[in-house]
């Protein structure tokens, strides 16, 4: 097919090119014809025999590459050659049903140098000219040790001789053939290919770089004439470097097993090339190509033209690896040989080079539109799905649902994948943080096709941006001859923040057991405060007026943070009441409805020393506590009832017998007051600095009776204390259970009195979370200080 093959003929090498586009799906053989024998499969130990190379350049295209002193080049004269490859195309990796197709190749060459050395990917090839002198003046060791068995040497056949630290052997071409050598000559050359690492070769080092060499004599006799042809060769295996931007190649200037008089060295020139290109000016690829008096040095940027940068992922690791085929020739003379060309072969790969992705937050918070950049990657890298939040989406679906995904080039060639999703969008986490500002968070993994292969790689993301987009609100306080009122707006409240009584959470359940009413419209909640419903604050109390005072805090819902105190004060006209304080404080306005009227002023409690903080002729204001002036205490279900009596002193008429005259009526007023039994209370605690805070809490609550305050206490209080596992009071850890909680995460505690004596009474004093159960063991964090 059209563009299916492409070859040249690059010095002394063949070059074929196969299409990797022409060849998807299919699978493909070569054959190397032979003109006796016909068509010969090539496999790898055919092709380090006989001079043959398969391999792929770094784009992936098969690549076949042919000495031209290989097994099945015809010659003309040792400066026409021809070569002759079938390429067998199968859909079936049989080879069943395959297409042959017959490309010949020609490569003319008659620029023969007296010696020629080719270090290919898999063999090492010398060819000598044969009227080079068979013997040199300098009798080296290697030379002289081989004389000797000269005399053993067959009539009118070529043996070898291999020396190495082992010692020497000597054998015939044929036995050299099964050991994977080739030796033959032309008519004017004398040839020896070797694999690397045979057991005739041997490694060492030639200035800082590793040789492979087999030091060889071919030998032929024909009757007065002994012919010695020194056929040694040596080729690096190694002389690679990497760093983070570069690679670099070394090789020996001068191998001293190749030249004989090293004093008469003379480079003559020294060539670089890519694939089968000869780069004439390297510094125009940003190559450099740098040689001293010991070695030849190439640097190849990371990434530089005529090389492939392709990704690659390691251990779930996204990173790249470079690849580049060069080549390097170079030619000397010396007393010995003449002139030497010395052509070395070599595709290199850096290793895997880990490249972290970078995320970056273009992001306009004007905007409201996150807008995350990911990248820098190569061109081999797609983007196939993207999570946000905890929801998957393929590409279609994100842009369905309102992403905006797309690619954007960078100069270098690589690119970063774009995505815009909206601050507002459902997948978008929003924290309320500081006092007017929200938290946008996106989460998201980017899922990734990386190389050929098409490995997937999921890198995760998250990216920030707060902004001042929230006004915290402010209240309205009013009130009339009843009530009092809060006007709050609706917007953010429970979203962002809460209304809190003291510590108590004002919610609907709060709202109805203190005698609060609720409405709300679009956009305000109003609150009626009757009064002397639960939660006031009574700042003056006389039978003239009631200052009262409610205080609500809006707090934040997450931290409890209090941002805004609203506070309304009035003053009320004050008739009859009666006030229940939470200390066990009562206060009473009694009011005077008797006919006829009496002296407020000689009204009392039980305890008739107390008497009226005020009075006038229409109202006497009495204040005390519970526990005192007579008051007497009862429980009846759920509740602790407090009574005391208020009465009207008498006047007894003067008179000398019995029964007694008064003018006074009866005068007798109940105060009762009703406590909860069992009450939860909902208390904040802070601490002022981390460093003194840890990580998280946990214990088992610990109930201590304060028997010092009650001296005359005999017997042990049945007090009992838990904590619950939620606000509900239903379910409650076991003793002796470890309890784990986070930072600002509610506990809910419980003191329960069991003591069925009607005159023992339970007041919670102290109560406050240490590091251990003993009771004077600090820090300490309170709960709650004197009640």
């Amino acid at each position: 097919p059209l563009g299916f093959v492409e070859s040249s003929c690059r010095s002394r090498i063949f070059w074929m090119k196969l299409n990797k586009l022409l060849l998807q799906g299919k699978f493909f053989q070569l054959e190397i014809y032979d003109p006796y024998s016909g068509p010969v499969l090539l496999d790898e130990k055919l092709a380090s025999r006989c001079g043959y190379v398969l391999s792929e350049d770094v784009w992936g295209n098969p690549i076949f590459r042919a000495s031209v002193l290989s097994c099945h080049v015809a010659s003309e004269a040792d400066e026409l050659f021809s070569l002759t490859v079938n390429i067998k195309v199968s859909s079936f990796s049989s080879m069943r049903a395959a297409v042959t197709y017959t490309y010949p190749m020609y490569c003319s060459y008659a620029s023969w140098a007296s010696r020629e050395i080719v270090c290919e990917e898999n063999y090492m090839e010398v060819s000598v000219k044969t009227d080079v002198p068979a013997v040199s003046n300098d009798y080296t060791v290697a030379w002289m040790s081989a004389l000797p068995e000269t005399q053993n040497v067959a009539y009118q056949q070529w043996q070898l001789m291999f020396v190495s630290p082992s010692g020497r052997k000597r054998i015939t071409v044929s036995d050299a053939v099964k050991l994977g050598y080739s030796f033959n000559n032309t008519l004017s050359r004398v040839y020896l290919r070797a694999p690397y690492h045979s057991n005739e070769s041997d490694i060492s080092g030639v200035s800082g770089v590793n040789m492979n060499m087999i030091t060889s004599t071919s030998m032929y006799r024909q009757r007065w004439l002994l012919l010695l042809i020194d056929t040694t060769v040596s080729c690096p295996v190694d002389g690679i470097s990497f760093t983070n931007t570069t690679l670099t190649w070394t090789v020996p200037r001068v191998i001293p097993t190749l030249v004989v008089q090293e004093s008469t060295f003379l480079s003559k020139s020294i060539v670089m090339g890519v694939d089968d290109r000869v780069i004439v000016n390297p510094e125009e690829m940003n190559y450099l190509l740098e040689y001293n008096d010991t070695h030849i040095r190439i640097t190849i940027p990371i990434g530089a033209e005529g090389g492939k940068l392709e990704s690659s992922i390691s251990g779930g690791v996204y990173g790249v690896i470079y690849c580049i085929d060069l080549f390097l020739e170079h030619t000397w003379m010396d007393a010995g040989w003449q002139t030497t060309k010395y052509t070395i072969i070599k595709s290199i790969t850096t290793p895997f080079m880990p490249q972290i992705p970078n995320v970056t937050n273009n992001t306009v918070p004007e905007e409201r539109l996150f807008n995350v950049a990911f990248g820098h990657f190569l061109h081999d890298v797609s983007l196939v799905a993207i999570t946000v939040g905890n929801v998957p989406f393929s590409l279609r679906e994100a842009q369905h649902h309102g992403f905006k995904i797309y690619e954007t080039p960078f100069s270098n060639g690589t690119k970063a994948f774009i995505l815009e999703v909206s601050f507002d969008d459902p997948y978008v986490l929003k924290e309320y943080v500081n006092r007017n500002e929200t938290k946008y968070t996106l989460l998201v993994n980017y899922t990734l096709s990386v190389g050929l292969e098409m490995t997937l790689y999921y890198h995760s993301a998250e990216v920030e941006c707060v902004i001042a987009d929230i006004e915290v609100p402010e209240a309205v306080g009013s009130c009339d001859e009843e009530n009092l009122y809060l006007t709050l707006p609706t917007f953010g409240l429970h979203q962002y923040w809460d209304l809190y009584l003291g510590n108590q959470l004002l919610n609907q359940h709060l709202a109805l057991t203190n005698g609060y009413l609720a409405a709300t419209n679009s956009t305000h909640l109003i609150l009626q405060i009757p009064l002397f419903s639960g939660g006031l604050i009574y700042e003056e109390v006389s039978f003239q007026k009631i200052k009262a005072r409610f205080d609500v805090a809006l707090r934040k819902v997450r931290t409890m943070e209090t941002l805004q105190m609203f506070s309304i004060s009035c003053n009320f006209n004050s008739s009859a009441f009666i006030i229940c304080h939470p200390n066990g404080t009562v206060m009473v306005s009694a009011q005077m409805k008797t006919v006829p009227a009496i002296d407020m002023s000689k009204t009392k409690l039980r305890d008739s020393s107390c008497k009226p903080r005020e009075y006038n002729e229409a109202h006497a204001f009495f204040k005390f506590h519970v526990t005192t002036c007579g008051t007497s205490v009862r429980f009846e279900g759920d509740h602790i009832i407090y009574e005391n009596e208020i009465s009207y002193e008498k006047e007894i008429l003067p008179g000398q017998s019995i029964p007694t005259i008064t003018r006074d009526p009866d005068y007798r007023l109940t105060v009762l007051c009703y406590y909860q039994a069992k009450e939860t209370l909902v208390l904040g605690a802070f601490s002022s600095g981390l460093a003194t805070s840890p990580p998280f809490g946990s214990g088992t609550m610990l109930p201590r009776s304060n028997t010092a305050a009650y001296r005359r206490v005999r017997q042990a209080l049945n007090v009992v204390s838990r904590v619950s596992k939620d606000e509900s009071f239903m379910e409650f850890y076991g003793p002796g259970v470890e309890i784990l909680k986070q930072p600002m995460e509610p506990v809910f505690l419980e003191v329960e009195l069991k003591d069925e004596n009607p005159n023992v009474e339970l007041y919670l004093e102290n109560c406050w979370v240490a590091t251990s159960p003993d009771f004077n063991n600090t820090p300490r964090w309170n709960i709650t200080v004197d009640g």
